[in-house]
């Protein structure tokens, strides 16, 4: 085929002439038909990967688009705005030179029909890409083609920071890996603190609208929902680029290296999220942490709160002993002030308090109509009681507890 599309005119995504199902369709194109197999091999097995269908070869290109680094992607990302209009202009170029192989049948270079219209064990179902397939929906031209990705860039971003909605931190590749697998809690499941979660949704909006908002502290009783609430917010604000970023206590001396990561993702806002956190006065941490919130050499970046839940309001330990041995210390009040003076840099304090029995009963029965299952109250109040006084008081973990073993000895039969 002697008028095939000529990638190597590419100038904004020329990463696609690293991919090896590009190279082989190239070679393909050129005369060679026993590349076919592996064209046709590697968009399967990407189909099946990652749940695209359709015309393979259009799905696939513009799945190496969206998920590959370019540099219209890159500059949105890092400056927060639209691309110039060169770039514009550089990137609509390459669009036109892929246009044909994503108006096109895939078939009609691969000579395989299935590749027109496939259908992938699973389909991609995340917001992301229905948010890409309703930009695509309409488009025809490369200049549409064009304003699409551009918007999805903005909005989403590209590669994993797209993908994912919460990541941790690689210490050794000093890089965001996503988490596949991550909890879909949704804060409508959170049953009560009403107040709490005004207070964690309104400093969430603010920041998310780029408005000042304050580094919160969640703390209170065990089981009450304090991290599910910080969880939630991932689902409620990814579509407007909310991220979550998990660490763990030892990974706080990092936090110079994983503030500078973030840095580039203007686009985003991230909440480092410390879960369950607590200091022995001998941890080195916490002074990172300390640091990396206020008083550090080197700002926090504007794109960054941090969140942390703990079931102290003191996250530094201190014992009476600790008081008493403090009588060979000159300046007492200052030992005391350094105990307490990492809680005090978090703006916002969030309490959480045990559920009384009502808003217990409530959590229990909110969890069993969602699987289809209705309790009279008076069923509902002797089985909650019951395991309730065998367990460890009322919380929502106990709750849930409760529900995960109702629920199971339905399914055995037993109940």
């Amino acid at each position: 085929m002697s008028d095939y599309p000529n990638c190597h005119k590419l100038l904004i995504c020329r990463s696609l002439l690293q991919d090896p199902a590009i190279v082989a369709l190239g070679e393909v194109l050129d005369g060679d038909k026993s590349q076919t197999g592996i064209c046709a091999a590697k968009l399967i097995e990407t189909a099946e990967d990652v749940g695209l269908h359709g015309n393979l070869l259009r799905s696939y290109i513009i799945y190496l688009l969206v998920h590959d680094a370019n540099l219209a992607a890159q500059t949105i990302e890092v400056s927060n705005g639209p691309v110039g209009a060169s770039l514009k202009k550089a990137f609509t170029h390459d669009l036109t030179l892929l246009l044909p192989f994503l108006t096109n049948p895939a078939s009609l270079y691969l000579d395989l029909p299935l590749l027109d219209d496939y259908e992938p064990t699973v389909r991609q179902s995340d917001e992301a890409s229905a948010a890409l397939e309703a930009l695509l929906k309409d488009a025809k031209t490369a200049e549409d083609y064009a304003g699409a990705l551009l918007s999805y860039y903005g909005g989403f971003g590209y590669g994993d920071i797209a993908s994912f909605k919460a990541f941790r931190w690689d210490t050794k590749q000093q890089r965001l890996i996503g988490i596949r697998h991550f909890e879909a809690m949704q804060m409508d499941d959170i049953i009560g603190y009403a107040h709490q979660k005004e207070q964690l949704i309104d400093n969430t909006e603010a920041f998310v609208q780029r408005k000042p908002a304050n580094n919160a502290l969640l703390v209170g009783a065990r089981g009450t929902g304090k991290s599910s609430g910080v969880k939630a917010l991932a689902n409620l604000y990814y579509s407007r680029g909310l991220r979550l970023l998990q660490l763990t206590k030892p990974q706080l001396s990092h936090l110079p290296d994983i503030m500078d990561a973030l840095r580039y993702f203007a686009s985003k806002r991230f909440i480092i999220f410390l879960d369950d956190l607590s200091f022995e006065e001998s941890d080195a941490e916490y002074k990172y942490l300390k640091s990396a919130i206020e008083g550090g050499v080197e700002s926090r970046p504007e794109n960054v709160l941090i969140y942390a839940t703990s079931n102290r309001r003191h996250l530094i330990r201190e014992s009476w002993r600790d008081r008493d041995s403090g009588k060979d210390e000159v300046y007492r009040d200052d030992s005391v002030n350094e105990t307490i003076s990492l809680s005090d840099r978090f703006g916002l304090i969030i309490q959480y308090y045990a559920p009384d029995q009502k808003e217990y009963l409530a959590i229990i029965d909110h969890m069993l109509r969602k699987a289809g299952v209705k309790l009279t109250p008076e069923e509902l109040r002797i089985a909650g009681v019951r395991w309730e006084l065998t367990h460890s008081g009322r919380s929502g973990r106990t709750a849930q507890q409760f529900v995960a073993h109702y629920l199971g000895q339905i399914d055995n039969g037993a109940e």
